[in-house]
């Protein structure tokens, strides 16, 4: 037979389909990879190609030896590729055929673009809220739920002005979240149920639960007086104590003896107290002297501070000694944060209530490291966030200004305290081996000053893998996931 007569009496494209329909999410612009992946492609692209040829179930029966769109108007929702395949028919005899094929692009919302668009299909929320000045609270909560996935159920994330709220499609979820907001920070909640419909024929009902979560308003570097009731149940000791940790309970600490307490949540909800004074109102002293007396309790070192103002320093010749628990990393010439109470007003009944005679006039929090490096706006080392959504109107310049501040300074959190940076997980910057170059040894000052830094070995590496370019699998990248 002539290979004119073959190809009238053979067709090597049967069984393969001329016809086939692709799904496309108009919202995201991406195409339906079954099962269930959306994947992005250009029209006329190789990944469009590579989609559209994976829809024809009969290739793999055949050798195909070229393939290439057929131009198409973009808004036909149509697509043509022109197919090339060869296969042998007879002994030692291969025909080579060429067809279309053309799909139909149908239109089909993704998982992620249906949450989007259907605000109102949640099931459950949790609501957290804290009533203080700053969000430090919740950008440590934020690290502790993506070190540990805990918003892996989330179907939405919302920024509030006063919290965060996590929404859910089904309650279980929601109530796994407060359990693990509960096992981090000392909290209260309570829960509400809203009735959707109800079906009178089966006798089920549709609801929607919220679950209020409020957070102790006592943060760490935070003063505070303990009510008499409640200082006297916990052993008697100072009303006025300084909060070093927050975990699950309020954790508090004497400078006067290096005495620890902890107020777990249920005790403090019964006998609720706001803080004295918190990090807002810290004032910096310069280091005169330091006389240890010998209490170690930990990295706690008991010892009396000669300390002075730093805005009187050069003017008068106003010192102060302060007991406090910083002996062991404070030197003559370092500067401290601290709490001056002989100049300050405070509106609390209990305070009122104690002997003024027995007050110290300043009361030592944390180190403080006043000349920081340039690196401050280009750090080494960076951490993830949430992929949250901004509730009603973006931020006033001023409440920007805030946000960034609040951030800034839980960075520094970061740097100067191992025990607390253990906690989070911390990402190497692209710019890394820039910086140091850039930055070492450009201030004299700067090398004599014993700054925190964290090492690479407490860095992680951020790994990124693109499915598009095999070359740059581990690429960082600056994306920002609670």
């Amino acid at each position: 037979m002539c290979v004119n007569c073959i190809r009238n009496e053979v067709d090597i494209t049967e069984g393969i389909p001329k016809q086939a329909t692709i799904h496309f999410c108009k919202n995201c612009e991406r195409y339906l990879q079954p099962p269930g992946i959306w994947v992005t492609a250009a029209l006329e692209s190789r990944e469009l190609l590579t989609l559209c040829l994976k829809k024809l179930k009969g290739l793999n029966k055949v050798r195909l030896v070229d393939a290439g769109f057929i131009w198409t108007e973009p808004h036909s929702r149509r697509i043509k590729v022109k197919l090339t395949i060869q296969k042998e028919v007879f002994a030692n005899t291969i025909l080579q055929q060429i067809f279309e094929v053309e799909y139909v692009v149908s239109g089909q919302q993704c998982d992620e673009c249906t949450r989007l668009a259907a605000q109102n299909t949640w099931k459950a929320v949790v609501q957290v809220r804290q009533k203080v000045e700053h969000k430090r609270t919740f950008l440590y909560l934020e690290q502790l739920i993506l070190k540990h996935n805990a918003h892996k159920d989330t179907t939405n994330i919302k920024e509030t002005k006063d919290g965060i709220d996590f929404y859910y499609g089904q309650r279980a979820h929601a109530i796994k979240m407060v359990e693990f907001l509960a096992a981090v920070v000392p909290l209260k909640y309570k829960t509400s149920e809203q009735l959707i419909s109800t079906d009178i024929h089966t006798s089920t009902s549709n609801y929607k639960f919220t679950y209020s979560v409020e957070i102790v308003p006592i943060c760490r570097d935070d003063l505070v007086v303990l009510p008499k009731k409640l200082a006297n149940s916990m052993g008697g000791g100072n009303q006025l104590l300084l909060c070093s940790r927050i975990s699950n309970a309020v954790h508090l600490i004497d400078n006067n003896t290096l005495n620890t307490c902890e107020v777990p949540h249920n005790i403090y909800w019964r006998s609720p107290f706001l803080p004295l004074a918190s990090s807002k109102a810290l004032i910096e002293y310069y280091v005169l002297d330091v006389e240890p007396l010998g209490p170690v309790r930990g990295k706690n070192v008991l010892a009396d501070i000669h300390v002075a103002r730093a805005s009187d320093f050069g003017r008068n010749d106003d010192e102060y000694i302060a007991r406090s628990h910083l002996g062991a990393i404070l030197n003559p010439g370092d500067t401290v944060l601290g709490y001056d109470l002989s100049r300050s007003n405070f509106n609390n009944e209990e305070f009122d209530k104690l002997d003024r005679s027995s007050l110290p006039d300043v009361v030592l929090v944390r180190k403080s490291y006043p000349i920081r490096r340039k690196k401050n706006k280009q750090r080494q080392w960076k951490i993830k966030q949430l992929g949250k959504e901004v509730d009603e109107m973006l931020p006033r310049k001023q409440d920007q200004a805030r946000i960034e501040h609040d951030m800034e300074m839980f960075m520094r959190d970061i740097e100067e305290d191992p025990e607390f940076r253990a906690t989070v997980n911390i990402f190497k910057s692209q710019a890394n081996n820039n910086i140091q170059n850039n930055d070492m040894m450009t201030d004299g000052e700067e090398e004599e000053e014993d700054f925190p830094d964290i090492s690479l070995e407490e860095m992680l590496d951020e790994m990124q893998i693109n499915m598009d370019d095999p070359d740059h699998i581990g690429d960082d990248d600056d994306e920002m996931m609670m």
